[in-house]
Order: structure tokens, then sequence, then C-alpha cells
């Protein structure tokens, strides 16, 4: 690693994105609304900032795993830390561009999350499996996440139907109904 990006590495990792002290932060935010434990989402957002250091210094299109999408789509919505962070901590504008959809497209994605892995390897060693999967999980099972209101809706794992089968399922909706009406 060069000086200027081990500068970078550290301006990055030395970044704040809470203001002051808040009960509900960006990491527990970023964990609530992905169903994620604070110890996943506080990974996460770690490997968040490499991924935006290969955004910078990577010379090529980076392209996230799911799960640090969608910790870069929280933090864009947090705009003035968002502009902090490009102003101070990357020192230059970035903006997210998502895929314009069709074959083409899905190519160039691929081939970027695939070069994205291996200037990860590059940077930082081997990515953790179970944030940067390999890109058949992120563009074949990944492109299937959907946001969920829990309050309203039961998910239940494709897995655990096929193990326990439909006599399985009535069990656990029944189960289910049971402790729900308490």
């Amino acid at each position: 690693m060069t000086p200027a990006e081990s500068e970078l590495l550290s301006r990055i990792e030395n970044f704040t994105f809470d203001d002051g002290d808040t009960e509900l932060s960006f990491a527990r935010r970023l964990a609530k609304d992905n169903g994620w434990g604070m110890l996943y989402a506080a990974r996460v957002i770690e490997e968040y900032r490499r991924f935006a250091f290969l955004m910078v210094a990577s010379g090529h299109m980076a392209v996230p795993s799911d799960q640090v999408d969608q910790a870069w789509h929280q933090h864009l919505l947090y705009t003035r830390s968002w502009f902090d962070f490009c102003k101070n901590a990357l020192r230059q504008p970035l903006h997210h561009e998502p895929t314009k959809g069709g074959a083409d497209e899905q190519s160039r994605f691929s081939s970027g999350y695939e070069q994205t892995l291996q200037s990860y390897r590059r940077f930082f060693g081997e990515p953790p499996d179970d944030i940067w999967p390999g890109s058949d999980l992120r563009f074949g099972r990944d492109l299937y996440f959907k946001r969920v209101n829990t309050k309203d809706n039961v998910v239940i794992s494709r897995s655990w139907l096929w193990a326990f089968g439909v006599a399985g399922l009535a069990i656990a909706v029944s189960t289910l109904l049971l402790w729900l009406r308490g």
C-alpha cells in the first residue's frame, strides 16, 4: 500500500458515522433494518469502509456485496454524514449509480464485482464469505432480497419448508398462531 493509500484508509477508518450520542446509531439502524445482530452490523460497516477505500483506490468501478450495499444505501440517507465522508475522508465526490438493467449491465456489474474481489484480496487479503459471497450468490440469491414488515408478515425459509414438508409447516403455523394469540 502506498503512503497516499495508507492515509486514505486511515481517514476512512477514523470517520465517525454518528453525530454525537444517539439512541439509534448508524450501526443499530443498519442492524434493525436488516434483521442483523449488532456484531454482524459492525462487521458490515468495517467492510463498507474497505469498499469505500476500493471505490477510490482500486482504479476501477467497485461493486459492493449486498450487505455492503445496504450500509452504503443507509449512509446515503444520512446526507450530512455522506457529504462529510466524501469531502473529508474520501476527498472526492462519489455517486451511487445502480444498474440500468439488461444483460449488458448484468455482465458489467458481475465483472465489476469479480474485479472488486480481486482488488480486495490485493489490499486486504481474503474477504469474509458471509459478507462478500462469490458472484454466483451475489448475482443469484442476493438479487431476491426484499424488505418485509415482520409485524404483519412471517418469513419462513425455503430450506426449512423442504426439510419439514407440509406437516412441519402446519405445525409451525399452528404454533405461531397460538403464540401470537398469547
